[in-house]
């Protein structure tokens, strides 16, 4: 709920990139938010803090509308903003824009992480059937032999029947990633120290240490936040404890492991990596991973764009007028979230 006793007047404001406010939003999210009569739209485009007429505009702003490039809500930005009561982030991840300044402030925060998780859930699930098949691999074969290729022969165990996925992270993507490997005939395990008795009941799959699932593990999926405790999580000794054949996918954070240790591993052969994120996210032309084997790196697409964008929007949307109605946000973001969110 909002903090402030006083009625919300419902003055909303864009703050973001040009560009980003192009591609996330339509017009028919505008018209939604202008037909609110419980709601003023300040302006049709992004208010920039540089622009003296849209200071003014800032400073009515009790709901700011952030996204991907929206600046940090420091100090100097709060004293234009000496109305806001509320954000409203349509990305995933807030860390680029919360500061203390702002949660001193005790503004209500939601974000669209919820949404922007579905495509991310949906391409790690198509990863692991397509890595469970050896399409990558198939299909490079067949492009340099050109020539019939025998996959059972080629990989006995091809095929996503009856394996083990282990899903590092219990967070909204992971447990989206759980509930649509129920489809399959597939075993799951999760890892994540953070989930008390009932949430591991709650999840309805074994909850095992991180090095039990390393070990059982056909494919093994982050999920986790990046978190300095979190920092090289894949390191040498787990890739040591993972069997021949193990496929390793990550469509969190690049810092959640050790690429060093990874490409050691990678060119023993006997090890397969889906990486969508790296770290750096673009990595360095001497990189090994380049040239390892097993390995496809992707170029951070795991999360929304095109089309699925306008599920951001959407959400934002959903989120902004039911604050104007209720006083509060649907999926509110607590300060303890905000320490374990990526």
């Amino acid at each position: 709920m909002l903090q402030s006793e006083s009625a919300l007047r419902g003055t909303v404001g864009f703050l973001m990139p040009e560009g980003t406010f192009e591609r996330v939003f339509s017009e028919l999210d505008l018209a939604r938010l202008r037909s609110e009569s419980r709601l003023h739209l300040l302006s049709d485009r992004p208010l920039r803090p540089e622009r003296v007429d849209d200071r003014a505009l800032l400073a009515e702003a009790e709901v700011l509308v952030t996204g991907w490039g929206s600046p940090a809500l420091d100090e100097p930005l709060l004293r234009m903003l000496p109305s806001l009561r509320a954000v409203a982030h349509s990305a995933g991840s807030v860390r680029g824009i919360v500061t203390d300044a702002l949660l001193d402030r005790h503004v209500s925060l939601t974000s669209s992480a919820a949404a922007n998780a579905v495509p991310v859930a949906e391409f790690t699930v198509a990863m692991i059937v397509l890595a469970a098949k050896r399409t990558f691999w198939a299909a490079e074969t067949l492009r340099s032999s050109n020539a019939p290729v025998d996959a059972e022969r080629a990989w006995p165990t091809v095929g996503s029947h009856g394996i083990t996925v282990g899903v590092v992270g219990a967070s909204r993507i992971g447990r989206l990633v759980i509930e649509r490997l129920a489809s399959l005939d597939v075993r799951v395990l999760v890892a994540d120290p953070t989930l008390d008795h009932e949430q591991r009941l709650a999840i309805g799959v074994p909850c095992v240490p991180l090095e039990e699932l390393a070990a059982g593990s056909d494919i093994v999926t982050l999920h986790a936040p990046a978190l300095p405790s979190t920092r090289h999580l894949v390191d040498r000794g787990l890739l040591r404890l993972m069997r021949p054949g193990t496929t390793v996918i990550n469509t969190a954070r690049g810092d959640l492991v050790d690429h060093e240790a990874l490409a050691d591993r990678l060119e023993c052969g006997d090890l397969v990596a889906i990486l969508d994120v790296t770290s750096p996210e673009i990595l360095p032309s001497t990189s090994r991973l380049w040239s390892t084997p097993n390995t496809v790196i992707t170029p951070h697409i795991a999360g929304s764009a095109g089309n699925e964008l306008g599920r951001l929007a959407t959400n934002t949307v959903d989120e902004v007028l039911h604050l104007v109605r209720t006083g509060a946000f649907r999926r509110p973001i607590t300060i303890a979230a905000l320490a374990l969110q990526a």
